[in-house]
C-alpha cells in the first residue's frame, strides 16, 4: 500500500488564528504554566485545596498552547504558502 502525500492548504479561520498566535513569544506560555503551578502551590499552602487543583490543571493546556505556538512558527501555513509562491517564481 502506497501513501500519497496530498497538498493541504489551511482555511481562512486557521490562517487567521495562526497569524495571531505566531505573534506571541513562546516564553509566555512557559512562564504562564510555571505561574499556574506556583499559584496552585500557594493556594494549596493556604488551605484552598479545590481551587489549588483547579488552577494547577491550567499548566498542561498552557504548555500545549506553547507547543502549538512553536509549531505554527516552524511549520505554519505561511511556511507552505511561501514555498508555493517561490515555486511559481
Amino acid at each position: 500500500m502506497t501513501l500519497i502525500a496530498q497538498d493541504h492548504t489551511e482555511g481562512p479561520v486557521a490562517k487567521a488564528i495562526e497569524e495571531q498566535t505566531s505573534k506571541i513569544p513562546s516564553d509566555i506560555f512557559l512562564w504562564t504554566a510555571l505561574g499556574a503551578m506556583a499559584a496552585s502551590a500557594t493556594l494549596k499552602g493556604m488551605g484552598h485545596k479545590n481551587t489549588a487543583l483547579f488552577v494547577g490543571q491550567w499548566a498542561a493546556p498552557f504548555l500545549l498552547l506553547g507547543i502549538y505556538n512553536k509549531l505554527v512558527k516552524l511549520e505554519g501555513h505561511d511556511q507552505k504558502d511561501q514555498q508555493l509562491s517561490n515555486s511559481y517564481n
